[in-house]
C-alpha cells in the first residue's frame, strides 16, 4: 500500500501522518478523520491530500484499502504458522521420528547429568528443557551464556542436548566440541540433518519445517522442538520406571 514511489513524494506534514498510521494502523482504521487530525496535529485537509497520493477519493477509502492490507498480512502469517505445523506432524506420522527420540531417550536414561545449551530463542528453550526434565526427577542444566566456562570433570557420565535452528551457531558449536572433549554424548534437535551440529553429534533430531526471517532475525516455528523436549522427557521418564520395577 506505501510504495517507496509514494512515500518519497510525502512533505513533512504527510511523513509524520505516514509514520502515525504505521505504528496505530489498528486503531486508524477505526477513526474519523477529525480524530486522526487531532492525534497527528494536521488539518483535514492534510489527511485528504494523503488519502489521494494513495489512489483513495476519501479517507474512507483508504481506511477499508488498510483493514484489507491488515487482514491480508494477518492471513500470510497464519497460513504460514499452520503450513508449518502441517509440515512437521506429517513427518512425524513417517520415518524413524519416533525412534530417533527413543534412542535419544535411551542414552539420556543412562547418564546422570542432563545439559541444554542454546543461544538466542534456543536458549530460551533450552532453560525450558532443563526445567521440564527437572521435573521428570532427572537432574538437567541449562547454558544459554556464548561465554559460559566449560571445565568440570562429572561431565563423563553426562548428556548435552545442543538446540539449534540453523545447527550454525558457533558459540553451541564450541560449546560442543568442549564437551565432547569431557566426555558428555551429544544429541542436538535442528531444522535439517545436514547442518554442521547435527555432523558432529551423536544423535540428531531434525524436525525440517519451512524456515522464516523477518528484518534479519529468524522467527521460525519453535514448536517443534517443545514437542521433541516433551516427548523426550515422557519417554525418558517411561523407561526409568520401567527400570526401576524390575
Amino acid at each position: 500500500m506505501f510504495s517507496n514511489g509514494v512515500i518519497t513524494t510525502f512533505n513533512e506534514l504527510e511523513v509524520s501522518l505516514y509514520d502515525y498510521i504505521i505504528k496505530n494502523s489498528d486503531k486508524v482504521t477505526y477513526m474519523r478523520i477529525r480524530d486522526l487530525a487531532k492525534e497527528t496535529h494536521v488539518s483535514t485537509s492534510t489527511i485528504l491530500r494523503f488519502c489521494r497520493k494513495l489512489d483513495c477519493d476519501g479517507f474512507s477509502e483508504f481506511k477499508v484499502k488498510l483493514k484489507l492490507e491488515l487482514d491480508k498480512k494477518e492471513d500470510i502469517q497464519l497460513k504460514s504458522m499452520q503450513y508449518s505445523l502441517s509440515e512437521f506432524m506429517e513427518r512425524t506420522l513417517k520415518g524413524n521420528f519416533e525412534a530417533y527420540i527413543l534412542e535419544a531417550a535411551q542414552v539420556i536414561a543412562q547418564t546422570e547429568l542432563v545439559i541444554f545449551i542454546g543461544i538466542g530463542s534456543s536458549g530460551i528453550l533450552a532453560e525450558y528443557g532443563a526445567r521440564y526434565f527437572s521435573s521428570l526427577g532427572k537432574f538437567s542444566l541449562y547454558i544459554k551464556d556464548p561465554h559460559f566456562p566449560i571445565h568440570a570433570n562429572y561431565l563423563h557420565n553426562s548428556t548435552t542436548i545442543a538446540l539449534s535452528v540453523s545447527g550454525e551457531s558457533r558459540s553451541t558449536i564450541t560449546h560442543i566440541n568442549k564437551l565432547k572433549q569431557e566426555g558428555s554424548k551429544i544429541i542436538s534437535i535442528t531444522n535439517n540433518k545436514h547442518c554442521t551440529i547435527a555432523k558432529i553429534s551423536d544423535i540428531n533430531i531434525p524436525y525440517y519445517v519451512t524456515e522464516e526471517k523477518s528484518n534479519n532475525s529468524n522467527i521460525t516455528t519453535q514448536i517443534p522442538v517443545v514437542y521433541i523436549l516433551e516427548a523426550t522427557g515422557r519417554e525418558v521418564n517411561q523407561l526409568r520406571n520401567i527400570n526401576s520395577s524390575k
